[in-house]
């Protein structure tokens, strides 16, 4: 789960013994060509890309009353400050972006600052939101949509812009954790997917009736994975419980893509692959490329504590590994930018086929 969402998954107990049951019922905007692992491609741009959805998606929409992105260590990698990203440096919207041809879109936050780069699109996704309203009390998809469409209204981005835009959604699992947190069982667990993947639906509906024909939706990454949960087991192996959640998640958002196809002729609605994209690079340790797999980079010295928190006195209240390359995880749950350049690759293929008009 992405965010600070997730790490409020720390009850770590009530966590397996949910998940146990399961098992039995089933900017700075990246402006420099070709550095820091991001390769652009010889091909004709899209019109422009607008990302919705969480941390994962984040360029520098979160407050700086959230201190975590907006400090040390964060951003150390790209572009060697805090941006507002949840990493080191790039994120999976960056990466999109250099797939597209085009410059990252500008984070709504500082729309009216960086009006030069509305060429490339917008970015809503916030940090610790999710599809419904979470435990980080940040804009919802549906209310990231609301700021979309106001742009339109104020004409900022024309029709004939959005006949050759794109739309991502990230929705990284925000929902879950406030889900959990609010006394969820298993029995309303089986309920709220449905519920969850049915917004999600809707949203994207939504999207595509404003003007955006082709929308990727990522499926849910391994949450069982994260750092945040692999500690129980001093990092050595993923929550084969709470992957099996996911799986089901998945299986119903990838029923709710076919029917929004099925629905819309003249559409495209894409699954980006990121579950799969993980596992791969998590079962083979990126080729071999990561030392370390489950265990963060940036790990807090105690779980009350998360990376970039320091004491009154300035001192750290976190490690850092030695050499963020090698380390396929930045914090408790979010990837490293060497991460999420192992892991876009890898989903490539399906935003460039979102890309074709």
């Amino acid at each position: 789960m992405a965010s600070m969402g997730m790490e409020k998954m720390m009850n770590k107990n009530n966590l397996i013994i949910f998940c146990f049951s399961f098992t039995f019922l089933t900017t700075l905007v990246v402006g420099d060509r070709g550095g820091g692992g991001l390769t652009y491609h010889g091909r004709k741009r899209v019109g422009k890309l607008f990302v919705f959805g969480d941390s994962y998606a984040d360029t520098g929409n979160m407050g700086k009353f959230i201190e975590r992105p907006w400090s040390e260590p964060y951003g150390i990698t790209f572009p060697g400050k805090p941006t507002g990203r949840f990493s080191d440096g790039r994120v999976f919207t960056d990466f999109v972006a250099s797939y597209l041809n085009i410059r990252s879109p500008v984070p709504y936050k500082v729309r009216h600052t960086g009006k030069e780069l509305l060429g490339y699109g917008m970015n809503f996704a916030v940090g610790g939101s999710g599809v419904f309203d979470t435990i980080d009390l940040q804009p919802n998809l549906t209310i990231q949509i609301d700021r979309f469409e106001d742009q339109l209204k104020e004409g900022v981005f024309s029709e004939r812009d959005l006949r050759s835009s794109i739309a991502i959604i990230a929705i990284s699992g925000n929902d879950y954790s406030t889900f959990q947190e609010n006394g969820g069982t298993m029995d309303g667990l089986l309920q709220f997917i449905p519920r969850l993947v049915d917004q999600i639906k809707t949203d994207m509906k939504r999207v595509r009736n404003l003007g955006v024909r082709n929308i990727g939706i990522t499926d849910l990454h391994p949450l069982g994975c994260t750092p945040d949960l692999t500690i129980i087991d001093s990092y050595r192996a993923c929550n084969d419980s709470v992957n099996d959640m996911v799986d089901l998640h998945n299986a119903v958002l990838s029923a709710a893509v076919r029917e929004l196809n099925e629905g819309f002729t003249d559409s495209k609605f894409l699954m980006l692959g990121v579950n799969q994209a993980f596992m791969s690079v998590i079962n083979s340790k990126g080729e071999g490329k990561f030392k370390e797999v489950l265990k963060p980079c940036c790990a807090a010295l105690d779980q009350q504590f998360s990376c970039s928190n320091t004491d009154f006195e300035g001192k750290k209240l976190y490690s850092l590994c030695s050499d963020r390359r090698s380390s396929f995880y930045w914090d408790s749950v979010h990837p490293t930018q060497a991460g999420w350049a192992a892991v876009a690759p890898q989903i490539r293929d399906v935003v460039l086929h979102l890309a074709k008009f």
